[in-house]
């Protein structure tokens, strides 16, 4: 079973890691994107890398594995705490960005940009305090500590998952989509005045090419959030609504599908930030450049040498 985990997490788990630090790379060394937004954006990175670090062992806490009573709270408790974080990070970037559209008046006064550190704080530490919950005894650990025994099910409680899941996750997902769909709207209202301002200075009727652009835009945009959210978090909910249901069930089921559904959901949760990231050009440009100084020193070399031949 390992080596299947590792066959499907591995390469799954490098591009996260890799696209994150591409990303990173572009801020850091972009001086114009050295501000609160991108600082957000930032941390919300580090924690999708390190939730790419943690990939390859979540599928592992269904195994019954020989540790330790501590060694076995770290393997269960830091893959959580890397998601939660993850979590609250998404969430503070759109809600930051939400405000910035639908209150731009008061934008520069939210209490996130007059205390950073604070905010900070805000989306690590409550992941990491919740996390490690069961560490404090909400645990199903009754057994002695050297039996070897290791698995989710005796770390964390039904309870405990029920908690995350409707109290934590769907809550923030949902709250990420109603920001979505309200930003999406306002949009929309700001372009039919944008339209309608263009026809009065046209004095036309019909709408000119430049508006259907514009609403073709629109159009697209709609078309790829919602198609962002259908692929990045679906799978996600699926998994983990037929892991409750088994859970309810008190059944086992075939621990391969829970290793595809495994990877499936927390792999397109993990690509959230990559979409936002690889479609602003700000974040691209300098490793776009930096592939473009490569491709032109190759075409040079190669010119040389034919040259040289000739």
């Amino acid at each position: 079973m390992k080596d299947l985990i590792y066959s499907i997490t591995i390469p799954l788990s490098t591009s996260i890691i890799l696209a994150n630090i591409l990303i990173i790379l572009g801020i850091v060394f972009n001086r114009q994107l050295h501000n609160t937004p991108n600082y957000f954006f930032l941390s919300l990175l580090v924690a999708d890398m390190c939730t790419g670090v943690a990939l390859p062992f979540i599928p592992l806490m269904g195994l019954n594995r020989e540790l330790s009573f501590s060694s076995c709270m770290v393997v269960h408790i830091f893959p959580n705490f890397l998601f939660l974080a993850f979590l609250f990070n998404l969430v503070m970037v759109h809600y930051e960005r939400y405000v910035c559209i639908s209150d731009p008046l008061h934008y520069a006064n939210l209490w996130m940009h007059r205390s950073f550190p604070l905010a900070l704080f805000v989306v690590w530490a409550p992941p990491l305090l919740y996390a490690s919950l069961p560490a404090f005894g909400w645990n199903n650990w009754t057994g002695p500590d050297l039996d070897g025994c290791c698995v989710d099910s005796r770390i964390f409680t039904n309870e405990f998952i029920y908690l995350e899941l409707y109290g934590l996750v769907l809550p923030a997902i949902l709250t990420i989509a109603g920001m979505t769909g309200r930003v999406l709207y306002i949009t929309k209202g700001q372009l039919k005045n944008i339209c309608r301002l263009h026809r009065s200075v046209q004095r036309g009727n019909k709408a000119s090419d430049r508006e259907q652009r514009l609403n073709l835009r629109y159009t697209r945009c709609v078309v790829a959030v919602s198609l962002t959210f259908l692929a990045c978090w679906v799978p996600y909910l699926i998994y983990m609504h037929v892991c409750i249901a088994f859970l309810l069930s008190d059944t086992r089921w075939n621990f391969t599908t829970h290793i595809i559904l495994s990877c499936t959901g927390n792999g397109s949760m993990a690509v959230v930030p990559l979409v936002l990231g690889l479609s602003n050009r700000e974040y691209t440009e300098p490793a776009y450049k930096l592939l473009q100084k490569i491709r032109d020193r190759v075409r040079r070399k190669k010119r040389d040498s034919s040259e040289i031949a000739v």
